[in-house]
């Protein structure tokens, strides 16, 4: 069994996974946690990636991977202390920075800082074939999973229910349920289709587009204007998934890495710096990775860059 898959196993066991035999040994004192999603997402096997890089690259770290649900609770956690990175989508962390309670943030959270922006993730509306689903106007009277509860998808399915002047009362049962779980519905027939927020060529969408047809519904363009930033409009590629023969309009929020105001800025300039120095070991582990460039990183962020990161930054002429 590979370390990776070994690291997956065990997470799936028991929800979080130390990274062993890496960097310096464990007497060290600092420690990161980086804070995923859900074992199919994309968030996790990233959060695999980056562990092994600071374990290795940075002297005197332990590294954890914890199975979440993902931004929400993530940037929750970090409030706590209960984090040193973490996956999160720019409009949580917005929603986070604004204290809004709808979105899962009662108060605003004032302790959080940006490591950078990264990759963006592409709203993804998957229907099995046998559904009769080819458009999201034909949503309604189906059901849908539209990811955990107050999750950072969840989040995005509301707001796009909404510019597209629908609700969950539209769907004909509503599933709130991580990505697997969702697939593994539709594999069985008790569900229609799946809304997930997540990089291009996400293992549950892979996973479902080998075992039944499915059609990727299109996000209509005008929500993408309604909504305004952080949304963009966005293509699907033809051949993302198996049986996807054409470009599927629909819409992409930047994902950013997240920290606390309180970790050392030596911390967060090795978290920053280690992260575009190993760039390889990313996209190694999810083709999403490709997408992560310094240049932008720096950019357009909801939350101030924590000082450690801004350093990087700074010597490498991007701020």
């Amino acid at each position: 069994m590979t370390q990776v898959s070994r690291r997956s196993l065990l997470a799936l066991m028991g929800g979080a996974v130390v990274a062993p035999g890496l960097g310096t040994p464990a007497s060290a004192e600092e420690f990161i946690n980086i804070l995923t999603g859900g074992t199919s997402g994309v968030y996790y096997p990233l959060g695999v990636a980056l562990s092994e890089i600071y374990g290795k690259n940075i002297a005197g770290v332990r590294t954890q991977v914890q199975v979440t649900k993902a931004s929400v609770e993530n940037l929750n956690l970090l409030q706590q202390g209960k984090g040193e990175i973490a996956f999160a989508l720019g409009d949580s962390v917005k929603a986070a920075a604004d204290g809004d309670a709808e979105a899962g943030f009662p108060k605003k959270l004032d302790k959080l800082r940006a490591i950078g922006a990264i990759y963006p993730n592409f709203v993804q509306v998957v229907a099995s074939q046998d559904s009769g689903i080819k458009s999201f106007a034909d949503l309604k009277g189906k059901s849908l999973s539209v990811g955990a509860p107050k999750s950072g998808t969840e989040l995005n399915a509301r707001a796009i229910f909404g510019a597209l002047g629908m609700s969950y009362d539209d769907l004909g049962k509503t599933e709130y349920l991580p990505f697997g779980e969702s697939v593994e519905l539709i594999k069985n027939r008790q569900l229609d289709a799946t809304l997930q927020s997540a990089g291009l060529g996400v293992a549950s969408i892979k996973d479902l587009a080998t075992s039944v047809p499915i059609t990727v519904v299109a996000v209509p363009a005008e929500v993408a204007q309604k909504l305004g930033a952080p949304f963009q409009a966005a293509v699907i590629p033809a051949g993302t998934y198996e049986g996807q023969k054409e470009d599927v309009p629909t819409l992409s929020i930047t994902n950013i890495l997240v920290t606390r105001a309180d970790v050392a800025d030596e911390q967060a300039y090795q978290m920053t710096s280690q992260l575009f120095a190993h760039l390889d070991t990313m996209v190694a582990a999810h083709n999403a990775a490709k997408a992560i460039k310094p240049e932008g990183a720096a950019k357009g962020l909801p939350i101030p860059l924590h000082p450690g990161a801004e350093r990087y930054y700074k010597e490498k002429g991007l701020l």
